[in-house]
């Protein structure tokens, strides 16, 4: 007996058809060589699967919660650019640091105006999301 349903993944619906065998489970193979010759592939339907969150470690150059002054990496990626030095006035908004994730370039910009204290990364670094990149005092 075969059933139709509709599932939603991800805000996307799907319209599946589920065959009920539990009733007929001990019947199927009394014919082996006509079940495997008469026998056609169902089709699948495949819906996207999330993927397992990935939990996020403090990374070796942020041992705690980002302080008020700290420029965080707002997604895993590598370093590409560093776009101020340590000592340099910058302004809320200015472009600070450069990342590449995916062949994508996204910019970290400075939160809030002051001195650059400390600059965590370099150039070609690994980063986790929520890692601090440096700090402005």
């Amino acid at each position: 007996m075969e059933k139709k349903f509709r599932i939603t993944v991800e805000g996307k619906p799907y319209v599946v058809t589920v065959e009920d065998i539990t009733a007929d489970a001990q019947n199927i193979y009394q014919d082996t060589a006509s079940a495997v010759l008469s026998a056609t592939p169902a089709p699948v339907i495949a819906a996207p699967v999330a993927a397992a969150p990935v939990s996020a470690a403090p990374a070796a150059s942020s041992p705690g919660a980002a302080g008020p002054g700290d420029e965080v990496a707002p997604l895993g990626g590598v370093v590409q650019t560093i776009h101020v030095s340590v000592g340099q006035i910058v302004n809320e908004g200015d472009k600070v640091v450069s990342l590449e994730a995916m062949k994508m370039v996204t910019h970290v910009v400075a939160r809030r105006g002051g001195k650059v204290v400390s600059i965590a990364v370099k150039p070609g670094d690994p980063v986790d999301a929520g890692q601090t990149l440096l700090t402005i005092g």
